[in-house]
């Protein structure tokens, strides 16, 4: 693994790590958001409709920006997340624009949301998957 690699996958630790297991924190996003229906609507509401339908789909994932996020989710939200981590929404923003896709792709493989509130256990396996991917997964699409 190469330093770029190693550097980025301790910032992505830091963000579904800091103070709480990876799948507690991701969980507890997406309980806020109302599972992965409402997390969907936030991103309807957002006009990102498209970009959570690719994410979902068995297709390619579309990229999504930093402040598109912050449309989506609200910048209250996003404060309270970063807060929760330890990391400015300034740091938060691009990581979870990379990662989220990727967890969402994974969560649904089958092109569908079959699953509406994944386990905790499913989402330790899921932050797991994408971590081992390497970085050739977070900027290229589905792995």
């Amino acid at each position: 693994m190469g330093l770029f690699d190693l550097l980025a996958k301790q910032a992505i630790g830091s963000v579904f790590g800091g103070g709480q297991k990876p799948a507690d924190m991701l969980s507890s996003l997406l309980n806020e958001a109302g599972g992965l229906p409402g997390l969907m609507q936030k991103f309807q509401e957002a006009g990102l409709q498209d970009k959570f339908a690719s994410w979902v789909s068995t297709g390619p994932n579309e990229s999504v920006q930093p402040d598109q996020l912050e449309a989506a989710f609200g910048a209250g939200q996003i404060a309270d997340l970063a807060k929760k981590v330890g990391i400015d929404s300034g740091t938060l923003l691009p990581l979870l624009s990379q990662f989220l896709p990727q967890i969402i792709d994974k969560l649904t493989p089958d092109g569908v949301v079959d699953n509406p509130h994944p386990s905790t256990d499913q989402l330790q396996s899921v932050i797991s998957s994408v971590m081992k991917g390497g970085l050739g997964g977070l900027f290229g699409g589905r792995s």
